[in-house]
């Protein structure tokens, strides 16, 4: 996985860092993660598995929902599949916070392809534990 100042979180992500994960932006509640779609991410139909844009999407989240010193986890999360794409195809992961309020927490991530068009809309729910980082 590229990009600077890397949070140990990430720079122990081997999962993220094996599928060519790139952090764009790296913000409390908000991130943004790229990938390319290599041949081996596609299924029997020639289109990309939506277990890979699930995985992007899901980075992005924990991302986003890591803010501050906690360890934040995922209590679960939904994705919509929109449109396919295939290999070669850049897709972008932008995860937003919704709400956050104790140890829960709420966010949203859309992945798009290069141009601009929406491939999945994803929603994660976050819970933040008492485990020190």
């Amino acid at each position: 996985m590229s990009g600077t100042e890397l949070r140990e979180m990430m720079q122990h992500d081997l999962a993220s860092a094996s599928l060519g994960m790139i952090v764009e932006r790296d913000e409390p509640g908000e991130s943004v993660v790229s990938m390319t779609v290599r041949e081996d991410m596609t299924n029997g139909f020639r289109i990309t598995h939506g277990g890979f844009v699930f995985t992007l999407a899901d980075t992005a989240f924990a991302l986003a929902c890591n803010e501050d010193d906690a360890v934040t986890v995922a209590a679960g999360a939904d994705i919509v599949f929109v449109k396919s794409t295939r290999a070669g195809a850049v897709l972008t992961a932008h995860a937003r916070r919704r709400s956050r309020s104790g140890r829960a927490g709420v966010y949203d991530v859309t992945v798009t392809d290069a141009t601009g068009d929406t491939v999945a809309e994803f929603r994660g729910r976050s819970l933040t534990t008492r485990r020190p980082t």
